[in-house]
């Protein structure tokens, strides 16, 4: 633990790790019942809190090649832990945005290849506690090449807690993909769009930065070439005139990642490097409204156990 808090912790001190008492609260938009708004307005609300999040391209920030090949490996683990443990693909984008967030802020010296396996671990157990109902226990995140004691996870929780400033309810497409393909869609939409814009999101999150673009722009793009993939800019402004907040959202910006979406996706296909995520009827994301709620977090012994009061 030495070498831990030596050469990862930085400017960080035991005491600053040790704050915060047991039971952790972290506060989330009310659902748009209990704040007597209209979806259309708790959109709204969503678009202008990802405007102060800090989402959006930092041309300083380069990764070195190491990190890229890093971060690769631990989408892989993310992807393969979260299907061993049952958790939503919602959890697995929200620990790969932590993730993201995490290396926006803080370095980890060069090729501690244990250190990113220790964060992709606190990063996906604290997106659990952020959305599933029921966590396992530390111990439960298997890793092949390293082994972590609990408290050592727990650690690395409250390094990330603190790196992002607690900030846990970090707005992801998934808050707004029923929405955008309802408003798309000329008519009801169906289970394959759905689908299909999901396992675009997750192929693209492998090759991008999550912090580089906006939520509402990844959601409105992939649902975009999941309905049509001919689309000129022309075609997704008057797409994006049926949003409400569409002043809020800048359609070059969505036609941009657009064209993104569709260049990656093919050169994957020619590649066929990455395995096809497969989506069934229970990955199907629920409405932003349905997902805004409250998680109380409790560290019961040293595996890390959690008790979740809230629920779906």
């Amino acid at each position: 633990m030495d070498d831990l808090s030596s050469s990862l912790l930085c400017q960080e001190n035991e005491t600053c790790l040790e704050e915060g008492g047991e039971e952790l609260e972290y506060p989330f938009v009310e659902s748009q019942q209990d704040c007597g708004v209209s979806e259309d307005e708790h959109v709204g609300i969503l678009i202008e809190r990802e405007m102060v999040l800090g989402f959006k391209r930092d041309e300083t920030l380069v990764f070195g090649d190491w990190v890229k090949r890093a971060r690769m490996e631990t989408i892989n683990w993310i992807l393969k832990t979260r299907a061993t443990l049952g958790f939503r693909f919602e959890t697995a984008y929200l620990s790969v945005t932590y993730f993201d967030r995490f290396l926006s802020r803080r370095s980890i010296d060069s090729e501690k290849c244990w250190a990113i396996r220790l964060l992709s671990i606190a990063c996906l157990s604290l997106a659990a506690k952020m959305e599933e109902c029921n966590v396992p226990g530390l111990s439960e995140f298997k890793s092949d090449d390293y082994s972590f004691e609990g408290k050592v996870i727990q650690k690395m929780e409250l390094l990330v807690l603190s790196t992002l400033e607690w900030k846990m309810g970090i707005i992801t497409p998934f808050d707004f993909l029923s929405y955008f393909i309802t408003k798309f869609c000329e008519e009801s939409p169906s289970s394959p769009i759905f689908f299909k814009t999901m396992q675009l999101i997750f192929t693209t999150m492998k090759e991008v930065n999550l912090m580089d673009h906006k939520p509402s722009v990844i959601a409105a793009a992939a649902a975009l070439v999941a309905m049509d993939q001919q689309l000129t800019i022309e075609a997704v402004e008057l797409k994006m005139s049926s949003i409400p907040q569409h002043r809020l959202l800048e359609p070059k910006d969505v036609f941009e990642y657009y064209n993104l979406i569709q260049r990656l996706y093919e050169e994957n296909t020619k590649r066929d490097t990455h395995t096809p995520i497969e989506m069934t009827e229970s990955s199907r994301v629920t409405s932003s409204a349905a997902m805004a709620k409250r998680r109380r977090l409790t560290f019961s012994d040293d595996e890390g156990s959690y008790d979740g009061k809230g629920h779906r």
